[in-house]
């Protein structure tokens, strides 16, 4: 192994011809992906790929113009987070354990003129906990670092003058913790989520004094075939269908090394940018969004209801989080300050001729456009489809368009034409308009 070793330092110090890697990037690859897969049981093959190309991307760090952050989350311990950061230890360029580090060495680690360092955070969930502000400068390399020319700015006082410092911060970052994270790292991450090996999933021992520097060889490789890739890596790659803005930020690199490398990672590497990115949007999202999707759900046809009638309907949907917001139920002003940062806020609103504070479904519809993915109108007729009775199997179209209005406590008058219904709900509009002026 010592001899491999030798010839491989020896072949990146060589000056470089023309493209010609020495090593095969499609073998390379696959064997990262077969040492990473001997020891961690991922929960698809998508989690599986993402990890090898992150660490691959970390050979090439000069290259890119961000860096997505590599978070292994779980519910619960035991689930092969620290398994996954010890053996990403092993393949990447000047790996740091951060977890006993001061701020000051990690910033003068980043600093380092030898080259970027790989940051390793285990057990994240302590930096975002109720003991986060001993963190800030920490968590300042997590958010800033993550782009090329990042930098976390400092106090420092000199005698009695107090001066302005900037250090960089760029550099990659994988993590590893319970939970989740907070939305500018979650934003910015490929997110693995781990989970404990079913009876039926069996992975090979991992110790690290033997299988330590087999890691270390392939890592050794790795920067082989970085050095020659450059001259040549396209760092524009396509983006599959659907991964734009800060998604595409995310996933750039990675789809980049997956070109380089050629045979079927490109499309192995989109594939699993597609289902990843989908993944996380359907398990995170703020609570402002969670609150507009579920505003968009109890609306229905509502053109307004108050805010009392409103937090009931939160309250009462399934597996809601609006009865115990850290062990208080949804309050009116909780509910303002939540919808304020996407333009929308409570108004005078008169029903059954009382006026009250409420929302209005009209104030809605721009934070819906633009958060919540399905066209509300859509929403709608699902929310009322799924808490309407079944029509009769006979009745037509316009005794199911009936029994929707009864459910609306919206009832014209049997003899009312349509016109008269549309202006009876004009006035009314009208009205609340008024009062609200």
């Amino acid at each position: 192994m010592n001899n491999e070793l030798a010839e491989l330092a020896a072949a990146a110090s060589a000056p470089l011809g023309p493209f010609t890697p020495i090593v095969d990037g499609v073998q390379l690859l696959d064997e990262v992906y077969q040492f990473l897969g001997r020891f961690v049981a991922y929960p698809t093959e998508h989690e599986h790929g993402a990890h090898t190309l992150w660490v691959a991307h970390t050979h090439l760090m000069d290259e890119w113009d961000s860096t997505p952050r590599l978070a292994f989350l779980s519910p619960e311990p035991g689930s092969g987070k620290t398994r996954a950061l010890e053996l990403t230890e092993t393949l990447v360029p000047r790996p740091v354990e951060a977890i006993n580090c001061t701020p000051a060495y990690l910033f003068r680690k980043v600093s380092d003129p030898v080259g970027l360092p790989t940051i390793l955070f285990d057990e994240i969930d302590s930096l975002f906990g109720p003991r986060a502000q001993e963190h800030e400068e920490i968590r300042a390399i997590i958010n800033a670092g993550h782009r090329r020319g990042g930098m976390a700015g400092r106090c420092l006082v000199k005698g009695k003058t107090v001066v302005t410092e900037e250090l960089p911060a760029y550099a990659a970052v994988a993590l590893a913790g319970l939970g989740s994270l907070p939305e500018t790292i979650f934003s910015r991450a490929v997110i693995i989520r781990m989970r404990r090996r079913a009876p039926t999933e069996t992975v090979e021992p991992y110790r690290r004094r033997v299988h330590g520097p087999e890691g270390n060889l392939l890592r050794d490789r790795l920067a082989v075939w970085a050095e020659h890739l450059r001259p040549n890596l396209s760092t524009n790659p396509t983006m599959p269908e659907g991964i734009t803005d800060r998604n595409a930020d995310v996933w750039e690199a990675l789809l980049a090394v997956a070109d380089a490398a050629g045979g079927s990672w490109p499309e192995r590497a989109r594939v699993a940018a597609v289902a990843l990115v989908a993944v996380a949007h359907g398990g995170q999202g703020s609570l402002g969004v969670t609150l507009l999707a579920d505003l968009k759900t109890i609306f229905r046809d509502d053109a307004a209801l108050w805010t009392e009638r409103i937090i009931e309907k939160l309250v009462a949907l399934p597996e809601s989080p609006w009865g115990d917001l850290r062990g208080k139920p949804l309050s009116d002003r909780r509910l303002a300050a939540l919808l304020r940062p996407y333009g929308v806020s409570s108004k005078q609103i008169k029903l059954d001729n009382i006026n009250q504070r409420g929302y209005r479904r009209d104030d809605l519809l721009d934070a819906w456009t633009r958060y919540v993915h399905s066209p509300p109108e859509e929403s709608a007729t699902d929310a009322t489809d799924a808490t309407d009775a079944t029509p009769e199997p006979d009745s037509p179209p316009e005794e199911s368009a009936t029994d929707a209005t009864d459910a609306t406590d919206a009832t014209p008058e049997p003899d009312s034409p349509p016109e008269e219904s549309a202006t009876d709900a004009t006035d009314a509009t009208e009205e609340a308009a008024f009062e609200e002026q």
